[in-house]
């Protein structure tokens, strides 16, 4: 059985101690790693390689959000879950633009975050309940109200559909390209015409809609 590996980062200690409580739960979840600022979250990353991080985004020295994207720059492989008291839509667009793949709220029960855990363990966009309701509020600024899967989008081909999975879940255009078979030129032409029909202006907002539309697992 493949042990996961967790670095937490958050600048309270019982924060880290309730995190680690919860997760060390399971004999397959091990906290490697913790970290106080968000260069220490960066270095410990870098050093520790764990297979996911616990992020908050209030951090000394470097904000979460910042030490998110150089940890997925630097750790490709390595998901980072956002663990915070704030909770709006523009934070949850800047975490997904940051590269983030998971989000909680601080105030959730824990099964909430042993729940999403497991599906970012297998590299799924996961977003805890009232997380998802912060991405899926009313109002919608590109117009998309409905909760209806995009496949009855009449807007998007069966193929751009595809290519709107594999958006959100993380996939470059290469990794897409690769995926369905096709040359990354038109990879990039689908990602291209998505925004423009979708009326959507990057990959952050590209993953709000497929979550939105239940596309993708939130």
């Amino acid at each position: 059985m493949r042990t996961l590996r967790f670095l937490l980062a958050d600048d309270h200690q019982v924060t880290i101690a309730g995190l680690r409580s919860v997760l060390e739960s399971r004999a397959d979840w091990h906290v490697c790693g913790e970290a106080r600022t968000g260069l220490e979250a960066v270095e410990k990353a870098g050093r520790l390689k764990p297979d996911i991080v616990v992020m908050d985004i209030s951090m000394p020295e470097l904000s979460g959000l910042e030490a998110t994207r150089r940890i997925r720059r630097l750790l490709p492989a390595t998901e980072v879950l956002i663990f915070t008291m704030h909770e709006s839509r523009t934070l949850v667009q800047e975490a997904l633009a940051a590269g983030a793949r998971g989000f909680v709220l601080k105030t959730e029960v824990s099964r909430q975050l042993i729940a999403t855990v497991k599906k970012l363990a297998d590299h799924v966009l996961s977003y805890s309940a009232k997380a998802s309701e912060v991405v899926m509020e009313p109002v919608q600024p590109n117009g998309f109200t409905s909760a209806s899967t995009v496949m009855e989008n009449p807007a998007l081909t069966p193929r751009e559909c595809e290519v709107v999975r594999l958006i959100a879940a993380g996939k470059t255009c290469k990794e897409i390209a690769a995926a369905l078979n096709i040359s990354f030129k038109t990879a990039d032409v689908h990602r291209t015409n998505i925004l423009r029909k979708l009326k959507l202006h990057n990959v952050a907002e590209v993953v709000r809609y497929a979550i939105h539309v239940r596309l993708v697992d939130p």
